[in-house]
C-alpha cells in the first residue's frame, strides 16, 4: 500500500514538471496588455516608416552584392514582423476593426518598400542577378513550414513580458526582407520570374506568419473580440481558408517536384556506379530527362553488346526507374588506340570535375573575401598606419586569402629601412585593429 502511494506521488510529481516545461502562460503578459500592444502596431509613424526605407536600402545592397551578412543586418532592422503578428491576432479574436487597421499598415509598409527597391535597383549600376536573389524565387514547401514554425515562436515570444530575441530570429529565418527587395529588382528591369517567384515567397511567410500566430493566440485563450458583424466574419474566414489553400498548392507542387528530382538522380547515380561497371570501356557523359523518362549514357573504350544492353535496361526498374529508357551511345575505336582513347577521356572527364570544384571554391573564398573586406575597414587602417608609424607613407592595405586562410597586407613606402622590432610592431598593430590572426607587410624604401 505503502509502495503504491509513492508510485502514485512519483507519477504525480512527473506529470507536473512536464506540464510545467511546456505551460506556456504562466510568463505571457495580460490580455489588456496584449491587445494595447496589437493595437499600438496599428499605428502609422514616420519613424518606423524611415526604419523601413533604411532596412529596404539595407537589404537591396546585401542582394545586389550577394552578401548574407548585410542581408541579415537588414532583416533585423525591419519592422514588417509586427504588423503580420497583429494580423494574426485580430484574426484570432475576430476584431474585424484592428484587422483592417493592421492590414491597412501592412500594405503601406510592403508598398513603400517596393517603391524604394525598385528605385534602389533603377539607380544602381549592378544589374546582374546574384545567387541570392535567384534563390528567392522558387518557395517551396518547405518555406511554408518554416513560415509556420516561425510564427508560432514569435506569437509565443511577442506575448512574454520579457521579449529576448525570439522576434529577430523569427525575421532572420522567415525572410520577409529578401523576397521583397528581389520583387523590386523584378520590377525594376521588368522581369517576370523575380517580380512573381519573389513576392509568392513574401506571400507565403506574410500568411503563414499570420496564421500560425492567430493559432497560438486561440491556444493562449485570448479572448474573443465582440462579432458587430457575424455574417461578415464569416466572409473575411472563408476569403483566407480560400487564400491559404491557393497559396498551399503551388508551393507543394514545386516542393514535391524538387524531392522527385533529387530522389530520381540519386537513384539514377547509384544505377551508373553499381550497374556501368567494366574493365575496357568509361562512361563519359550521362543525364537523365526527368520530363521525357530517358537516361542517357555515352561509353568510350570497347563496346558491350546488345546481351549487356538489355541487362541494363532490366536493371533499371531495381534503382525505381521504371518505364525511363536507355539510351546508350558508343564511340567506336580500335583495338590499338582503345586503352588510349579511354584514359584521354577519363582524364577529360576528370578534368571537368575538377573544373567544377574549382569554380565552387573560388566563388566561396570570393564571398569570404567580401565579408571580410566589409569588416575591416581597410581605408581606415591605411589612414591609421601613416599617422602611428611615422616612418610610412603611401599607404595601402588589403584583405588576402592563401592557402593557410585570410591575412591583412600593408604595402607602404620609408624614409628609411624599418629595424626588426619596428616590422613587428606593425604587424602586431594590424593583427589587432583587424581582428584577423596574421599580418604581412611589404616595405619599399623611398628614392
Amino acid at each position: 500500500m505503502e509502495i503504491s502511494e509513492k508510485s502514485q506521488k512519483r507519477r504525480r510529481a512527473l506529470k507536473r514538471y512536464f506540464a510545467s516545461l511546456f505551460e506556456i502562460r504562466s510568463d505571457m503578459v495580460s490580455y489588456e496588455e496584449l491587445h494595447e500592444m496589437m493595437e499600438e502596431n496599428t499605428i502609422i509613424r514616420g519613424s518606423n516608416m524611415w526604419i523601413l526605407i533604411m532596412a529596404i536600402f539595407i537589404a537591396s545592397i546585401g542582394l545586389n552584392v550577394d552578401s548574407t551578412a548585410v542581408i541579415i543586418g537588414a532583416m533585423l532592422i525591419s519592422p514588417l514582423m509586427s504588423g503580420i503578428l497583429t494580423m494574426g491576432y485580430a484574426l484570432a479574436t475576430s476584431d474585424l476593426t484592428l484587422l483592417r487597421k493592421a492590414f491597412t499598415r501592412f500594405g503601406t509598409q510592403v508598398v513603400i518598400s517596393l517603391i524604394t527597391s525598385t528605385l534602389y535597383f533603377r539607380l544602381t549600376p549592378l544589374d546582374a542577378p546574384t545567387s541570392e536573389m535567384i534563390a528567392r524565387t522558387s518557395p517551396t514547401l518547405w518555406d511554408v513550414l518554416i513560415a509556420l514554425f516561425g510564427g508560432i515562436a514569435g506569437a509565443i515570444g511577442n506575448t512574454r513580458k520579457k521579449k529576448g530575441n525570439v522576434i529577430p530570429g523569427v525575421a532572420i529565418a522567415t525572410a520577409l526582407m529578401p523576397p521583397l527587395c528581389t520583387t523590386g529588382y523584378g520590377l525594376a528591369t521588368m522581369q517576370r520570374p523575380f517580380i512573381l517567384g519573389a513576392f509568392y515567397l513574401f506571400a507565403i511567410n506574410t500568411l503563414f506568419i499570420m496564421l500560425s500566430a492567430a493559432f497560438v493566440m486561440k491556444l493562449l485563450g485570448v479572448p474573443s473580440h465582440k462579432a458587430e458583424n457575424p455574417k461578415r466574419q464569416k466572409q473575411v474566414r472563408r476569403l483566407i481558408t480560400i487564400i491559404t489553400v491557393l497559396t498551399v498548392i503551388p508551393s507543394v507542387l514545386v516542393g514535391g517536384l524538387k524531392v522527385y528530382q533529387s530522389v530520381m538522380e540519386q537513384n539514377f547515380t547509384s544505377y551508373l556506379n553499381n550497374e556501368f561497371v567494366f574493365s575496357d570501356t568509361q562512361v563519359v557523359k550521362s543525364e537523365i530527362d526527368l520530363r521525357e523518362r530517358e537516361v542517357s549514357v555515352s561509353l568510350v573504350g570497347s563496346q558491350i553488346g546488345n546481351d549487356v544492353i538489355e541487362r541494363l535496361e532490366q536493371k533499371l526498374s531495381q534503382y525505381n526507374l521504371n518505364n525511363y529508357t536507355l539510351h546508350v551511345t558508343q564511340n567506336k575505336v580500335s583495338q590499338e588506340d582503345n586503352s588510349e582513347t579511354v584514359m584521354i577521356a577519363v582524364q577529360e572527364k576528370t578534368i571537368q570535375e575538377l573544373q567544377t570544384q574549382v569554380e565552387a571554391q573560388q566563388e566561396e573564398l570570393s564571398k569570404m573575401q567580401t565579408t571580410l573586406e566589409e569588416q575591416v575597414d581597410c581605408k581606415k587602417l591605411s589612414e591609421n598606419a601613416g599617422k602611428i608609424f611615422t616612418k610610412l607613407s603611401d599607404c595601402s592595405c588589403g584583405v588576402m586569402s592563401d592557402a593557410n586562410g585570410s591575412y591583412i597586407l600593408l604595402c607602404a613606402s620609408a624614409s628609411e629601412p624599418l629595424l626588426p622590432e619596428e616590422e613587428q610592431a606593425i604587424k602586431n598593430w594590424l593583427v589587432t585593429e583587424s581582428g584577423l590572426e596574421s599580418a604581412e607587410i611589404r616595405v619599399a624604401e623611398e628614392g
